[in-house]
C-alpha cells in the first residue's frame, strides 16, 4: 500500500492586509456593456454565464453602454432623484456617526459605498412590495422619503421611538414603506421574505418580496433553506446578496466566495441568477427591474449578487484598519457610486458642480434640523428616558390583572 501525502486544510485569506495593498483581481471584472440581457422568461440554467460575469452599464468615462442601459438612462428625473437620495443617505450616515461619538446613541452602522444598491432597487419596486432588509439598507427608506425625524428617534431610543426601545439602533421597521422589521439574527430575513412571497401568491395578490443578506450570512443554513423553498414553489421574490467583501473582519472567501461566485449558488439551486456591479446605479436599477418583472410575471425568484465594497467600518465599534489596508476603499476598482452617477449626469448636461455643492449644503441643513427635532424627545447623553409604562403595553389586547398591579406599583 503506497504512502499518501499528509492532508492539508485550505483556509482562505484576503489578498490584502494592513500594510499590503489589496489585489482586487479576484473580483472577475469585465468591461461595461459586455454582458447580454436575456428575456425575463429565461430558463435558470441559461443564466449560468450571468452569474459568473458582471453586469455593468457605466464605463470609466461615465457613458451608459450595453443592453442593460436603456431602463434608466431615458428617465432623467429618476437618475437625478437617485443621486440626491444617495447623497442624502451618505450625509445622514455621517451625521449619525458624529451623534454616536457624542454618546447620544449606543452604536451606528453606515452604508458608505453601498448607497446605489438600496436606492436604485427601491425605485424598481412598487407600493405594497415588501423588503426584508439587513442593517445596511437605510437607502431603501431614504428612497421612499421616510421621515428622518422618525428614523433618528429610533436610533436614539427616545420617547418618540416608533419601536419604543424594543429594537437596537438602525433596526428600523416601517411597514408603510415596505420595510419589514430588521432582525438582529443573521439570515432569518431570507426565509421570512420567501414565506411572505409565497403567501402573496397563495392569496392571488400582485405584491412581491425582496430579501436581503450579506456575503458572510450566506454561510447560515437559512440562506440555503430560502433558496430551496423559493425554487420549489416559484416564489415571487428577489434574493439579494450584498457582497461587500467583508463580514466584520472575515473576508468574503470564508463564506465561500473564493472558488465560486455567490450568484452561482442560485443557479445551483434552480434559480435564475445575476451578478451585478453594485456601485453602478444604472446597472442596479436595470437588474432590479428585470428581476421584479420576472417575479410579477409568475416566472419565479431571481438571485442577484451585488458586488460592492463596505467602505466604512462594520459598525461604530469596529476598526477595519486592523484587518485590511486603511486605504482599500480608494483602490476598489468599481469606484464610488455617487461619483460615477454624478459623472454620468454631468456629461449629459443634467447636473453641475454648483448644483452638487448647493444640494450638499441643503441636505446637511435638513438633516441637522431633523436631528435637532428628534433630540428634543431625548438622547442617551441627556439622561431623559421614556416612561416605564411602555413595557406593559402592546402585548395583550386586554392587560392582565397581574401586569396592571405591577404597573400601579411602579406608579406609571
Amino acid at each position: 500500500m503506497s504512502q499518501s501525502n499528509p492532508l492539508t486544510l485550505h483556509v482562505p485569506e484576503p489578498t490584502g492586509r494592513p500594510g499590503c495593498q489589496t489585489d482586487f483581481s479576484y473580483l472577475r471584472l469585465n468591461p461595461a456593456g459586455s454582458v447580454r440581457k436575456p428575456p425575463i422568461d429565461v430558463a435558470y440554467g441559461d443564466t449560468a454565464d450571468l452569474a459568473n460575469t458582471l453586469i455593468r452599464v457605466l464605463d470609466d468615462d461615465g457613458n451608459a453602454v450595453g443592453p442593460w442601459a436603456a431602463d434608466a438612462e431615458s428617465d432623467t428625473e429618476l437618475l437625478r432623484f437617485g443621486l440626491r437620495t444617495m447623497m442624502k443617505t451618505r450625509i445622514f450616515d455621517a451625521r449619525m456617526v458624529i451623534a454616536q461619538r457624542q454618546k447620544k446613541m449606543s452604536f451606528y452602522m453606515t452604508s458608505l459605498g453601498e448607497e446605489a444598491i438600496g436606492t436604485a432597487h427601491a425605485l424598481a419596486l412598487r407600493a405594497g412590495d415588501m423588503n426584508f432588509p439587513t442593517y445596511r439598507q437605510q437607502s431603501l427608506l431614504m428612497a421612499n422619503e421616510v421621515s428622518m425625524v422618525d428614523m433618528i428617534c429610533q436610533l436614539l431610543s427616545n420617547e418618540r421611538d416608533p419601536m419604543k426601545g424594543r429594537q437596537l439602533p438602525v433596526m428600523y421597521s416601517v411597514r408603510q414603506a415596505g420595510f419589514f422589521t430588521i432582525s438582529g439574527n443573521l439570515a432569518t430575513q431570507f426565509v421570512q421574505a420567501v414565506g411572505w412571497a409565497m403567501a402573496s401568491a397563495i392569496k392571488g395578490d400582485t405584491k412581491i418580496a425582496s430579501a436581503w443578506i450579506g456575503d458572510g450570512a450566506t454561510a447560515e443554513s437559512d440562506f440555503n433553506t430560502a433558496l430551496t423553498f423559493a425554487n420549489v414553489y416559484k416564489a415571487p421574490v428577489i434574493l439579494n446578496v450584498v457582497n461587500n467583501q467583508w463580514a466584520i473582519s472575515s473576508f468574503q472567501a470564508i463564506a465561500g466566495g473564493e472558488s465560486v461566485t455567490f450568484a452561482a449558488r442560485g443557479v445551483g439551486s434552480g434559480i435564475a441568477s445575476l451578478r451585478v456591479d453594485g456601485n453602478d446605479f444604472l446597472a442596479v436599477y436595470a437588474a432590479s427591474k428585470w428581476a421584479a418583472e420576472r417575479a410579477r410575471s409568475n416566472l419565479g425568484p431571481t438571485l442577484i449578487e451585488w458586488v460592492t465594497y463596505r467602505a466604512g467600518p462594520h459598525s461604530t465599534s469596529d476598526d477595519p484598519s486592523k484587518y485590511r489596508p486603511a486605504d482599500d476603499w480608494s483602490h476598489f476598482p468599481l469606484g464610488d457610486p455617487i461619483v460615477r452617477l454624478r459623472r454620468h449626469l454631468t456629461k449629459r448636461g443634467l447636473w453641475s458642480d454648483d448644483e452638487h455643492i448647493d444640494l450638499e449644503a441643503s441636505l446637511e441643513t435638513d438633516i441637522i434640523a431633523a436631528q435637532k427635532e428628534a433630540e428634543t424627545f431625548g438622547t442617551l447623553a441627556n439622561g431623559r428616558v421614556p416612561s416605564a409604562a411602555s413595557m406593559f403595553e402592546d402585548v395583550y389586547k386586554e392587560m392582565p390583572e397581574h401586569l396592571r398591579r405591577q404597573r400601579q406599583e411602579l406608579g406609571v
